[in-house]
């Protein structure tokens, strides 16, 4: 029986501990209006809303604390299980990873693909990481960073913040074909994340913004299948959080295409043993199987490399030999097809 817990989770967002808009408990009303379960709050360099003891259920929203590795310009990195921050000053890509793992932490290259927009360089700055090779986690879909590379004028600014749900179809092409290269050498965490500062201009205690966070909750989300069903206690329910993130046990969802929330791909073979997302083994008798909460147009890929399709709620295929497997599902959604679902791989080697 499957027995894991899907939470969707809205990550890689800013409060007023560094340079966001909203204050935490700000932050956690807006999650639960948008209804999303966990909030990975990701401030730049610092872990105040942690010593401020700022984690924990708000109502129906957990709120954790890892915080942005943020060295100047490029190189960011949002790191999660630490107790205090990195001092990035002077290390390299592959110091600043390796830092967070000796300190009993795991991580994701943040928006490590973006290019920048070359029209406005002060929306959209170039945010590529130096080093891929040295990650085993990456923010595959940024919502802000990748949609703002792609603005060329200002209806673009203005279409975007006002009907991102309209505006955003995919994330970039480029993003999905450099995470199937590293993933052939090793296991790469893909995550989604938003980048979410709510815009806009604090005064008296209120806040003039461009978009809100709760809109951008509703936009993208990282779902995680948790071990077990969420007590209300911040150790335990954190530690389910972030074993399902580090094993990539998760899947990205463009929730304003449609609710993803039940979506399921694994691997099985007749001994009944079974590989969740993210997992790794020798590649000899496997099935894979994706299950969607409602019909879509579901690929499997093996390797980068469509290997069946169809229109289905249910997807089974027998695994041709060793490969990365991965799930993309997309859906109509505002008169557009639009990618809805990403999973992270089984990786049969």
């Amino acid at each position: 029986m499957d027995r894991l817990y899907d939470l969707s989770c809205v990550l890689h967002l800013h409060s007023t501990h560094s340079d966001g808009t909203g204050t935490v408990p700000e932050i956690a009303r807006a999650a639960e209006q948008a209804g999303a379960d966990v909030v990975l709050l990701t401030d730049h360099d610092t872990l105040a809303a942690r010593r401020a003891g700022e984690e924990g259920w708000y109502g129906a929203a957990l709120l954790l604390a890892g915080h942005e590795v943020s060295p100047p310009g490029r190189n960011h990195y949002l790191a999660f299980g630490l107790d205090e921050e990195i001092d990035h000053r002077g290390l390299t890509p592959a110091e600043i990873v390796a830092a967070v793992r000796e300190r009993g932490g795991f991580g994701f290259a943040a928006h490590p693909f973006a290019s920048g927009s070359g029209r406005f360089p002060r929306v959209s700055a170039d945010m590529r990481w130096e080093n891929l090779e040295c990650l085993d986690g990456l923010e595959l879909w940024s919502f802000l960073a990748d949609t703002g590379q792609s603005l060329r004028s200002i209806s673009d600014i203005v279409r975007f913040i006002t009907r991102p749900e309209r505006f955003v179809a995919h994330p970039p092409e480029h993003n999905l074909r450099e995470w199937d290269r590293l993933g052939a050498a090793r296991r790469v965490v893909g995550i989604g994340g938003l980048d979410a500062h709510q815009f806009g201009l604090r005064v008296a205690g209120r806040t003039l913004r461009a978009m809100s966070y709760r809109r951008s909750f509703e936009q993208l989300r990282t779902h995680v299948l948790v071990a077990s069903e969420p007590r209300g206690e911040l150790e335990h329910d954190r530690e389910l959080v972030y074993s399902a993130l580090r094993a990539g046990r998760c899947y990205i969802a463009f929730n304003a295409v449609a609710r993803a929330t039940g979506f399921r791909f694994f691997a099985e073979r007749l001994r009944g043993e079974r590989l969740e997302m993210g997992a790794e083994a020798g590649a000899a008798g496997w099935t894979l199987h994706a299950r969607l909460p409602r019909v879509a147009d579901v690929r499997l890929l093996r390797d980068g490399e469509v290997v069946a399709r169809a229109d289905t709620q249910a997807l089974v295929h027998r695994a041709e030999g060793p490969g990365v497997y991965r799930v993309e599902a997309r859906l109509s959604s505002h008169g557009a097809e639009r990618t809805w679902i990403l999973s992270n791989p089984v990786y049969l080697r």
